[in-house]
């Protein structure tokens, strides 16, 4: 087993976010159809473009307000999905598509405090994954990001 596991948003938070279609923020949800591919940060999955229709609201992914605290817009299928299951392993399909997904792996102690930073590139993300929480023991969770948008995809914890 690995070192790590994948936490996608869970299916309480987007039940909440569909009944109340309001983001954390107060900010009203709002639907598209999907420009690109995302991905849904339940399932992890990847939008078909001109086909999905995603919901898009502000979101973040800490617990503790800081300076390190990021916020920002994400997607998340209007129909409900199944949540990510394969929870020892990076979406397949996510890291298959560097074109889409050029990912970031951003490290954070204990404190919310950004301590680590480290753009994937052609790197097997689950090896990287494993290396990282093995040499930076200060590291507690990393956030997987895109690289271009910065946007949050996942929350990756520390085993």
């Amino acid at each position: 087993m690995r070192n790590f596991k994948i936490v996608p948003l869970s299916l309480e938070y987007s039940k909440k976010i569909r009944e109340t279609n309001t983001d954390d923020f107060g900010n009203e949800i709002y639907e598209q159809v999907a420009t690109g591919k995302g991905p849904c940060r339940i399932s992890l999955k990847p939008f078909e473009v001109e086909k999905d229709i995603r919901l898009v609201l502000k979101h973040s992914p800490f617990g503790i307000e800081n300076a390190f605290n990021q916020s920002g817009p994400i997607f998340i299928n209007k129909n409900e999905v199944e949540p990510y299951a394969d929870i020892y392993t990076f979406p397949s399909e996510i890291e298959a598509d560097k074109e889409n997904f050029p990912l970031s792996l951003i490290g954070y102690n204990k404190d919310q405090k950004m301590i680590y930073t480290k753009l994937v590139g052609n790197n097997d993300v689950d090896d990287l994954i494993t290396e990282i929480f093995e040499t930076e023991k200060g590291v507690d969770f990393l956030h997987a990001r895109n690289s271009e948008a910065c946007c949050f995809i996942c929350k990756i914890e520390r085993l």
